[in-house]
């Protein structure tokens, strides 16, 4: 049995919300990926596993600054010195689109880094290149489009003819690999990727590229013992109760909105021929994103309307809080936004977004046209339109009949 601490999707140098720590000059948004990062780091020295497969996507773009490689070199370092073995696969974010220019993870083959493999070709890895362990592993990193079609030696040029041919060459090379794999042994896949049927979670806002999918059959091949996916930040098992399970652990901490009631996990697996046991790891302490969202219907007591939608201050407390708001454009004067950050004091950071409306137009029926139409009748229209609850449209209607009659009669002068 092989035990194996499986997590993918850092973004350490997320820092779109906050402010900066005055101890450490980090963003406090990087310290809360950190922190997370240090709890997988801690659990996979103190629980002693034999491998850490970390499955892309280290940074948030491709040029991350020293301080934040700084960062994630000291944490993939305390493995190493404490003899931890880890597989780094380089994720999209972590590719840079030049297929001259190093990527993200480069420094650690670089520096030939002890017990650190990085897995930036699709390749398949025997004992030998795994410190003795008693497992094969096969990695398939991000690759840019141009560049798979440009290793696997295609010469197409359709869309749709390049995904499928993608697809029918990795299957080939995905089935000479575990036709060649000792059969006694338990082979583990990791890649960074999409998988049909997998649901997606907010990662669509920060994903760069199009996604290289991989069909569910393909990684469900009852060879494989384990799949260890990144890519996709939302957790799941696509083959829960069946052998391999194919999981995504999801990213270490909530990235935006589209995240915010995602629980966020790592896996302990223990891996055998045949068999493995998939444990999920909640992380703790994760920055909340609190998200409200409301439509002003009546111009009185504005603030206090908003007031009662506002999360209770303990919800508040140091989460990232976004209230969204709709009402008339007329209206926009009556909003007190002061009184609504004072309110969210006591939260990490606080986004008002407001959705000024414009009056709707008067649609009126495809055989008519405001030419062939008397006043009356376009007002008849216009008091529909405003459905309005104060006034009474038919008394409108018939104050604005007998204004028009007076007009058109000569009384009005």
């Amino acid at each position: 049995m092989v035990k194996i601490l499986h997590f993918a999707d850092a973004h350490i140098n997320m820092a779109n919300y906050g402010r900066q720590d005055p101890e450490t000059g980090l963003p406090m948004r990087v310290m809360d990926f950190l922190k997370s990062l240090d709890t997988i780091v801690d659990t996979a020295i103190e629980e002693k596993v034999d491998l850490v497969v970390f499955a892309g996507d280290a940074y948030k773009d491709r040029n991350p600054a020293p301080t934040f490689q700084r960062e994630w070199g000291r944490r993939i370092m305390r493995l190493s010195r404490a003899g931890v073995p880890v597989v780094l696969l380089v994720g999209n974010h972590d590719l840079s689109p030049s297929m001259s220019r190093a990527h993200a993870l480069e420094e650690f083959n670089t520096l030939e880094t002890e017990r650190v493999i990085v897995a930036d070709k699709p390749r398949f890895y025997g004992p030998d290149d795994l410190w003795g362990l008693p497992l094969q592993l096969i990695s398939l990193p991000w690759i840019m489009r141009s560049g798979m079609v440009a290793y696997l030696d295609l010469s197409l040029q359709d869309t749709d003819e390049i995904n499928v041919a993608l697809e029918a060459r990795i299957g080939e090379l995905m089935g000479a690999w575990l036709e060649g794999a000792d059969p006694d042994l338990p082979v583990v896949m990791t890649a960074h990727a999409s998988i049909q049927g997998a649901v997606y979670g907010g990662e669509r806002t920060v994903m760069l590229g199009k996604d290289m999918v991989l069909s569910g059959q393909l990684v469900k091949d009852p060879r494989l013992d384990y799949v260890a996916m990144g890519h996709i930040h939302k957790n799941q098992d696509l083959n829960e109760k069946g052998h391999p399970p194919v999981v995504y652990p999801g990213s270490i901490e909530r990235v935006d909105f589209g995240e915010a009631k995602d629980k966020k996990y790592f896996v302990i697996a223990e891996v055998e021929k045949g068999r493995t046991e998939v444990d999920w790891r909640e992380l703790t302490g994760i920055r909340k994103f609190v998200d409200r969202y409301y439509t002003i219907e009546s111009d009185q007591q504005v603030t206090e309307q908003l007031r009662g939608v506002m999360p209770e201050p303990d919800e508040m407390r140091d989460a990232i809080v976004r209230l969204s708001i709709e009402y008339p454009r007329d209206w926009e004067s009556l909003i007190d936004d002061a009184a609504l950050r004072e309110i969210a004091a006591e939260s990490f950071e606080f986004h008002l977004v407001k959705r000024p409306q414009m009056q709707a137009r008067i649609r009126l029926p495809e055989d008519k046209n405001i030419g062939s139409l008397t006043p009356e009748a376009l007002l008849d229209y216009f008091w529909k339109s405003e459905k309005t609850d104060s006034v009474d449209p038919e008394r409108l209607q018939s104050l604005a009949r007998e204004i028009i009659s007076q007009v058109e009669s000569g009384e009005s002068e």
